[in-house]
């Protein structure tokens, strides 16, 4: 009898200490340390924001948030491995930061791939091709979202592109390998400038224009009065990641894992939505400083497709002699982008 009331002392015990415990996971709160590499005005950094804030309130003030913008906590290329080190504990992250790093996920920034922002993100979300193929690039991370911008082209200083001649002789920034591949098809010479130096080269006549988006060159880089000419391609769009620490997402309580997992479900359409909503105000800064928006003719711009296909299936075959699937990825992609399409924002049409 004194046994089994010893027992049942020590269960009621264990119990309680066992409730103790689970209360204190329940009251631990934990700092997160966001990290982006653009100012707070950009489209995405108020995601960002928003997102940030939303984690603060549905946990009750478990989760707070340290942000970091504007590369404060490092450059550019180092924001995936912020995030993979510990040094952020989530980051905002451009593939084309670490070039070839992410050769399978940056299929999507080739020439032509998808034709907005909306289409791109829900392209390069899909849970199945994450889960065979873009998520183990992604190693030392906990990959929280996968995302695109709206397509970009040329936006040059002093001599506008009209026709695919012109793009001979200039010195033209990219944004990613592929872009570098298709500035180099069409007759110029690529340069690599992180973002943030863009406007300054470009002022310094290092290089002659930048291959960006309306929204990066009108807002997130204010090149309105640098660059005259923007000639509206629409042909590419460049990639990016948002990323969790390993580490943090396992110290994690059940509960608080499943409130990120909720805060980043379903919301490919929203933040495809923001980036191409940048367009039109990011072009109409680039106009009210002086520029000029320029279209091709359908000649020339069925001549600059053509380079831009031959450029992509170049790209497919080279990873493909590295014993990557780059095939099978890019094909999954182009099916995903034909199923997307038709209900989505499309700057082709």
């Amino acid at each position: 009898m004194k046994f089994l009331t010893r027992a049942l002392v020590g269960a009621a015990a264990l119990a309680a200490a066992a409730g103790t415990g689970d209360s204190a996971l329940a009251q631990q709160k934990f700092e997160m340390k966001l990290a982006y590499f653009v100012g707070d005005q950009h489209a995405m950094s108020q995601w960002l924001i928003k997102w940030s804030e939303g984690l603060e309130k549905d946990s009750g003030g478990r989760i707070t948030v340290k942000r970091f913008p504007n590369a404060q906590m490092g450059p550019t290329p180092g924001h995936y491995d912020f995030a993979r080190t510990g040094q952020a504990d989530v980051a905002w992250f451009l593939h084309g930061g670490t070039p070839g790093r992410f050769p399978l996920t940056e299929i999507v920034n080739l020439p032509f791939m998808v034709g907005s922002a909306e289409i791109g993100t829900k392209v390069i979300n899909d849970a199945e091709l994450r889960s065979k193929y873009l998520d183990a690039e992604h190693r030392g991370l906990k990959m929280l979202m996968l995302l695109t911008h709206q397509p970009g082209g040329p936006h040059t200083t002093k001599k506008a592109i009209r026709t695919l001649d012109d793009f001979k002789g200039l010195r033209l920034r990219f944004a990613s390998p592929t872009v570098r591949d298709l500035v180099a098809a069409l007759g110029a010479t690529p340069v690599g400038v992180p973002p943030t130096e863009i406007s300054e080269q470009l002022q310094k006549g290092t290089i002659d224009g930048a291959f960006i988006d309306y929204g990066g060159a009108g807002i997130a880089f204010r090149l309105a009065g640098t660059v005259k000419y923007s000639t509206e391609l629409y042909a590419y769009v460049t990639s990016f990641g948002i990323g969790m620490n390993e580490d943090f997402w396992a110290k994690l309580p059940p509960d608080l894992k499943e409130l990120v997992t909720k805060s980043v479900t379903g919301k490919e359409k929203e933040v495809g939505e923001a980036w191409d909503a940048l367009d039109v105000p990011g072009k109409k800064l680039l106009m009210d400083g002086g520029g000029e928006a320029i279209k091709l003719t359908p000649a020339e711009n069925a001549k600059v497709r053509e380079i831009g296909a031959r450029v992509s299936e170049e790209k497919i075959k080279e990873l493909e002699g590295k014993g990557l699937p780059a095939r099978q990825v890019y094909d999954m992609m182009r099916a995903l982008t034909a199923k997307h399409a038709p209900t989505s924002k499309n700057f082709w049409n």
